[in-house]
């Protein structure tokens, strides 16, 4: 004998209160992220580290540039002649470009500082410069680093090389980017959508690292 079928309006009770629950979830899921968001924005350096500070006068064995933004080249090649560290790894590089190339780029004199240059060519992502290094760091016998990449970049690339290389020390190096307007950023539509899909990244590796963890990875 089969079941009678619920009647049509206890059927529609139902895929209402369904709704309503989606609904709540949804909102509830949209407030978390926007509200990490928020805290993500608001804890962007806003300055370069204070060249004075205890921080910034540590030295490391290297100094480590990713490559894609403005300034990010000139202040690592800085950190290498202020004898910050013994070497300079720019990660990311376009292959077949040189190391004289970058420096004439930077208006640095080629033979002042190539001796001490090594340019990584396999990264094309924030995954791809953490494991480029680390493979660098472990063949130089290296075990610190100071970190050089754009502000809002900062936080995914230190967890990306923490899960790269968890035994090295990675001392973060900020660089302010120019267009990227932090104050009122909501009201920049280029900042907003360069901040939400940094925040997105973010949670993703996040979400990488709590799934390695869990494996015991």
């Amino acid at each position: 004998m089969t079941g009678r079928a619920a009647p049509p309006g206890r059927r529609r009770d139902r895929l209402a209160r369904v709704a309503v629950r989606l609904a709540v979830a949804a909102l509830l899921l949209g407030g978390l992220w926007a509200g990490g968001l928020a805290w993500f924005a608001a804890d962007v350096p806003r300055n370069a580290p204070d060249p004075a500070g205890a921080e910034a006068q540590r030295q490391t064995d290297a100094v480590v540039v990713l490559t894609g933004g403005s300034g990010r080249l000139g202040t690592g090649l800085e950190l290498l002649a202020a004898g910050q560290a013994k070497k300079l790894f720019v990660s990311g590089v376009y292959d077949g470009v040189e190391v004289q190339e970058l420096l004439k780029l930077s208006r640095r004199r080629p033979h002042d500082m190539e001796c001490c240059i090594t340019l990584g060519y396999t990264a094309d992502s924030t995954i791809g410069n953490a494991y480029e290094t680390a493979d660098w760091m472990r063949e130089q016998g290296f075990r610190s680093l100071r970190l050089v990449t754009a502000n809002y970049h900062m936080r995914r690339s230190l967890l990306e090389f923490h899960m790269a290389m968890p035994d090295m020390e990675v001392i973060p190096h900020p660089v302010v980017a120019p267009t990227v307007h932090l104050a009122d950023w909501w009201m920049w539509p280029g900042t907003a959508n360069l901040l939400m899909n940094e925040y997105n990244k973010l949670l993703l590796a996040y979400g990488r690292y709590l799934i390695g963890r869990a494996l015991g990875d």
